[in-house]
């Protein structure tokens, strides 16, 4: 399998305002020049991380989705990232992973943030999303879920290779809880023997609260290939997929690890 090219994009995002938030993206997307296969976007990117969803969600024609559609059609890459969503009287933090073709999947956010309300406000999801690209599997995360291992935990299926090689987790992790965001991001990277990408934001969002970015790349022993405090950046990455393949096979201990069922 080939290698894959991703680009993260470390934004301060504007409070509750779905289109400055979009055409701040558009903005940003049009401005990368390397070439890219993917492009990772924040946490609820159109709004920021709001306990109002009454008042800022759309539904899958909304204008946020539509512009995902357009965006990746038209820079033929797949674009995600999670924002506010309702579906059948229920509110949902969801993250899209949208196709070139218009096509996506969809993944609600499984860990709502009880600390700050979140799970008063938002129904949350029991599903797992794995995406495949170029013949690389991604699991798909967002951002509270990362303190919860299990539901990351990698496996080796019964062909005999990992579920999946990359995990990405979508944030908005403020800056005074950054060093369990960064600790726990290698820890994923070791754990699951993968590459892990953290997207967060940067900047004070409408509760004054500091977000310090500090997204990441991991690889898959742990070592730190990309880090960005403080400030926006768009960071464009190409994964190898023969440094993956040869530290799974000169340190094969996932065929070690104990069996276990998600319920």
């Amino acid at each position: 399998m080939s290698d894959l090219t991703v680009t993260l994009i470390q934004a301060n995002l504007h409070w509750e305002n779905i289109p400055a938030n979009l055409a701040m993206f558009d903005e940003k997307i049009d401005a990368i020049k390397e070439k890219t296969e993917v492009i990772v976007l924040p946490e609820m990117f159109s709004t920021g991380f709001s306990m109002q969803p009454e008042k800022l969600a759309e539904s899958m024609d909304g204008s946020a989705v539509q512009w995902m559609k357009k965006k990746a059609k038209e820079k033929n890459v797949i674009i995600t990232g999670s924002l506010i969503i309702e579906e059948g009287g229920a509110y949902y933090n969801r993250l899209i992973w949208m196709l070139p073709n218009g096509q996506y999947g969809i993944y609600n956010k499984r860990h709502c943030f009880g600390f700050a309300g979140e799970d008063d406000h938002y129904t949350a999801g029991d599903k797992r999303l794995i995406a495949q690209v170029k013949g690389w599997k991604i699991n798909l995360n967002i951002c509270y879920d990362l303190r919860f291992p299990v539901w990351a935990r990698n496996t080796i299926q019964d062909n005999g290779a990992p579920e999946y090689d990359v995990l990405i987790n979508v944030a908005n992790w403020p800056e005074r809880r950054s060093t369990p965001w960064r600790a726990l991001l290698q820890a994923r990277a070791i754990e699951n023997q993968c590459y892990v990408i953290g997207v967060n934001r940067v900047g004070n969002d409408g509760n004054d609260i500091y977000h310090s970015g500090d997204s990441s790349i991991i690889d898959p022993v742990g070592e730190i290939i990309y880090h960005k405090a403080h400030s926006e950046d768009v960071f464009t990455h190409t994964f190898s997929r023969a440094h993956l393949d040869e530290m799974r096979a000169k340190f094969p201990f996932m065929k070690d690890a104990d069996k276990f069922m998600i319920l």
